[in-house]
């Protein structure tokens, strides 16, 4: 006689609510501070939203952590039914409630690229939003950065350059210290300076008289002319041969990248030692005429020199 094995008819499947709790403990959700999840928005309250993550009970972004930038409803921000990102900034409750946020996970995301940005030495554009006696600060790669006033092209001004997009590269960033400073000059610099060439004529502004030589303003970029080579003849008073604000001529000598130093000169230019000094305007005026001289008399310094 085959026989088979029936569950009673009249059996019933129960499943109590510490049969729901074991089940889910069974799946071991475990949600910590600093963890990235993922979940779909499920209802919308007047300070937040609820997030449905998987978990026994569904996790929490307060309407202020909504966004990196809270300008729109948080209907908008956080749509009902769409799925997102988000980074748990506070753990489990009693209830195994976690506190979520997208903008804390775009500020981690927003720093992370800004620092390979810095390190590949990339160029950035921030939008200007303020000013104060100090700088201007602005949004960059949607952190708050600050340029000093002292790093700014236009320095007088500043309230002009609200609204507009500057070029930047990096001085310093602080993540710990939410600090993010650019420089908008250093950038000037570096772009005037690939412009230069060594051996090169070219015109210059006298912008410094110290007792050593002239400091001369390369469109942007400041050159020294030591006092050894301003002439062949000897130079006893540096405000007799130049006046600040003076445009002249010189001939970079060397370009240093790592001491950040341009030597200049204009005794090269010199047809005969202390020409400059008795007729300068000759020296100047017919300087592009003197090039293919100066040339010459570079090869020959750099060929004694070797």
């Amino acid at each position: 006689m085959a026989s088979s094995s029936k569950a009673p008819q009249n059996s019933k499947i129960s499943f109590s609510m510490d049969d729901f709790d074991k089940a889910l403990a069974a799946h071991d959700y475990h949600f910590e501070q600093g963890q990235t999840v993922r979940g779909v928005v499920i209802e919308h309250i007047s300070d937040g939203a609820f997030v449905d993550i998987g978990g026994k009970s569904s996790g929490f972004v307060p309407s202020q952590e909504a966004a990196l930038h809270n300008e729109l409803p948080l209907a908008e921000n956080l749509p009902i039914g769409e799925s997102f990102s988000f980074l748990i900034i506070r753990g489990q409750n009693d209830d195994g409630q976690v506190t979520l946020s997208r903008r804390q996970l775009f500020l981690q995301e927003a720093w992370q690229r800004v620092t390979e940005l810095s390190e590949a030495n990339k160029v950035v554009e921030i939008r200007i939003t303020g000013s104060n006696k100090g700088g201007v600060t602005g949004d960059v790669e949607g952190l708050r950065g600050f340029i000093p006033r002292s790093h700014l092209i236009e320095r007088n001004d500043l309230d002009s350059l609200l609204g507009q997009k500057l070029s930047a590269n990096f001085l310093e960033i602080d993540r710990d210290r939410n600090k993010l400073v650019l420089s908008q000059r250093q950038l000037a610099r570096s772009n005037a300076l690939t412009q230069l060439v060594k051996g090169a004529l070219t015109p210059g502004k006298i912008v410094k008289l110290q007792p050593y030589g002239a400091f001369v303003d390369l469109n942007g970029i400041t050159g020294l002319l030591h006092i050894t080579q301003i002439s062949g003849a000897r130079v006893n008073d540096l405000a007799s041969v130049f006046t600040l604000g003076q445009d002249i001529q010189v001939v970079i000598l060397d370009i240093d990248d790592l001491k950040n130093r341009i030597s200049l000169s204009t005794k090269i230019l010199e047809k005969y030692p202390g020409e400059l000094l008795e007729n300068p305007e000759e020296v100047f005026s017919t300087a592009s005429d003197r090039l293919e001289q100066i040339q010459d008399k570079l090869e020959k310094a750099e060929s004694e020199s070797g």
